[in-house]
C-alpha cells in the first residue's frame, strides 16, 4: 500500500517516493562537495556546447544581419546621395527655365511696347494729317468767309456811300463810289 515504507542504503523513502537524507549530508546537494567534480564536468560540456551552438549558428546569423544591415544602410546613403544630386540638377534646371522664361517675358514686353510705339506713331502721325487736313479746309473756309465779308462790306459801303450822297442831296457816281470803296478796301 502507500503506508509501506522501504529502507534504502542512505536515506529512507516515505509514501511519496522521496528520500530522505541522513544528517551527514545536510544543506543544497549543489553545494556538497562530493558532487563538485561531476557539476564541474558537466558545467565545461555545457559551455562548450554553448560556444559551439553560438558561434557556429547564432553568430554567423547575427553577422549576416549585421552585415545586410550596414549594406542597406550604405545603399540608402548612395540612393539619397543621388537624389541630392538629382534635386539639385532639377533645381539649376528650374532655375535656368524660370531665367530664360523671365528674359522671353522682357523680349515679348519690348517687342509689345515697340508695337504699340509703331501702332501710336501711326495713329498719330493720321491724326496729325487729318487736323493738317481739317486745318486747311478750315482756313480756306475761313479765306472764304474773310472774303465774302470783304465782298459784303464792300457791297454794304457801295451802298452806303450811294445812299449818304443820295441823302446829301446829290447824285452818286457809281465809278467814284467803287474806286473810293476798292481803295480803302485795300488796306
Amino acid at each position: 500500500m502507500a503506508t509501506d515504507t522501504h529502507a534504502t542504503g542512505d536515506g529512507l523513502a516515505d509514501a511519496t517516493g522521496v528520500a530522505t537524507h541522513s544528517a551527514d549530508s545536510a544543506g543544497m546537494p549543489q553545494l556538497n562537495f562530493e558532487h563538485w567534480g561531476n557539476q564541474i564536468f558537466w558545467l565545461v560540456i555545457t559551455l562548450v556546447v554553448i560556444y559551439f551552438v553560438l558561434s557556429r549558428v547564432a553568430l554567423p546569423r547575427i553577422a549576416a544581419v549585421l552585415a545586410e544591415r550596414q549594406g542597406t544602410i550604405t545603399n540608402d546613403l548612395a540612393k539619397a546621395e543621388d537624389l541630392k544630386r538629382q534635386a539639385g540638377d532639377a533645381e539649376a534646371a528650374y532655375d535656368k527655365a524660370l531665367a530664360d522664361a523671365r528674359a522671353e517675358a522682357q523680349t515679348i514686353i519690348a517687342e509689345a511696347k515697340a508695337e504699340i510705339a509703331a501702332d501710336l506713331k501711326v495713329a498719330t502721325d493720321k491724326a496729325d494729317a487729318e487736323i493738317a487736313a481739317k486745318a486747311a479746309e478750315s482756313e480756306k473756309e475761313i479765306e472764304a468767309i474773310r472774303a465774302s465779308a470783304l465782298e459784303n462790306v464792300a457791297i454794304v459801303a457801295r451802298d452806303t456811300a450811294a445812299e449818304i450822297v443820295t441823302a446829301l442831296g446829290g447824285k452818286p457816281d457809281a465809278d467814284a463810289i467803287d474806286a473810293a470803296v476798292a481803295e480803302r478796301t485795300k488796306g
